[in-house]
């Protein structure tokens, strides 16, 4: 599989005038497309919001989950179809395309990928194969084949590392729980905890986690609930404890919750949650001291919302539609953090997943 990049809607002069316009800072989007096969390259003005494409990435299979390294150089894309395979790209310092760096084989369909805090290990989660991953990345960021594989409980859906590097949470959506793993950074083996899980409620369907920036909190979102857990997090211990919960769904809400994605800014302040059957995402205020949540509103957004990302400077949300095939960018109020619609874009085929970088 040789995956090969074209560039698309954006000419080399139109291209030198973007970067010359925005030389000081610049938020580059990668969109995974699942059915058209692809990666758009988005870039989007700092100051309104406006995207534009800058290219489309072939690559050759059913793409979903997307992860950044830590430095922002490189980009990882798991193929859901077969042969599994992470592929890499590298990213261009001045224009944020992408450029082939290398691939290695997945033991299974991957739900969710994310690298170490330190750069050199890819970890993957496999909902179909009950299964944790951990692949080798090499000096330049090029993954290798998984160099340990380890049993889950059913459903894995996403595996986060800890503020400090020491640890590993794996979220496991079919068995209620979220496992607690040490993780050797220098090696990358990984290896229970004590305890070894997070019992999550009862048919919550566990799906992603994220760490508040205090380093005392964790938010975990619920699948099949659409609830939101705040949750204490021991960072001596590497442990989890469940403290309260809330609700992400709108009011006069019918039908079956199917939670998606959840994202905090990057000064802790709010936490923004997305909801597939009633295509909204929901506004947090969070409180510095408790970590407790207080609904700001729900904002109508692209049809089936799987993914959704912040960019670096928490200035701007963009929401992918699984449905829409497009892409809306709302600026982020400093003061409240609500949303208000910008602009659109089209894209290709049931976009799933959203990454971005800041160039400066």
């Amino acid at each position: 599989m040789n995956p090969s990049a074209k560039a698309v809607g954006i000419g080399a002069l139109a291209c030198l005038a973007l970067l010359q316009g925005c030389a000081s800072s610049r938020p580059v989007a990668y969109v995974s497309n699942a059915d058209s096969r692809e990666i758009s390259v988005v870039a989007i003005d700092r100051d309104s919001g406006k995207p534009q494409l800058l290219q489309t990435v072939a690559v050759g299979g059913t793409v979903m989950p997307l992860a950044l390294s830590p430095d922002a150089r490189m980009l990882y894309a798991a193929l859901r179809s077969e042969p599994y395979t992470v592929l890499a790209w590298r990213i261009d310092g001045a224009s944020g395309q992408l450029s082939a760096a290398g691939q290695a084989p997945l033991p299974d369909s991957m739900a969710n990928l994310a690298t170490d805090h330190g750069g050199r290990y890819l970890f993957g989660a496999s909902y179909g194969g009950n299964v944790l991953s951990v692949s080798p990345l090499d000096a330049q960021g090029r993954p290798g084949p998984a160099q340990q594989v380890l049993g889950t409980g059913k459903n894995a859906h996403a595996a986060i590392p800890s503020p400090d590097n020491r640890f590993l949470f794996v979220t496991n959506l079919g068995s209620d729980r979220v496992m607690q793993l040490r993780l050797d950074a220098a090696t990358g083996r990984v290896s229970p905890n004590d305890p070894d899980a997070m019992p999550a409620r009862a048919q919550s369907g566990p799906r992603h986690l994220v760490f508040h920036p205090d380093g005392r909190h964790a938010y975990l979102l619920g699948e099949l609930d659409a609830g939101v857990d705040l949750l204490d997090y021991d960072a001596t211990r590497g442990t989890l404890t469940p403290r309260k919960t809330w609700s992400t769904l709108p009011a006069g809400f019918g039908g079956k919750p199917w939670a998606a994605d959840l994202h905090l800014t990057p000064d802790g302040r709010f936490l923004y949650t997305s909801e597939r059957t009633s295509s909204t995402i929901a506004v947090w205020g969070v409180d510095a001291a408790s970590g407790e949540l207080t609904l700001v509103e729900h904002v109508a957004t692209e049809k089936q919302p799987r993914g959704f990302k912040l960019d670096p400077s928490g200035r701007w949300l963009l929401a992918v539609g699984q449905v829409s095939n497009s892409m809306t960018i709302y600026r982020i109020d400093q003061k409240s953090g609500r949303l208000t619609k910008v602009s659109e874009l089209a894209l290709g085929k049931n976009p799933n997943w959203v990454e971005i970088i800041e160039l400066r």
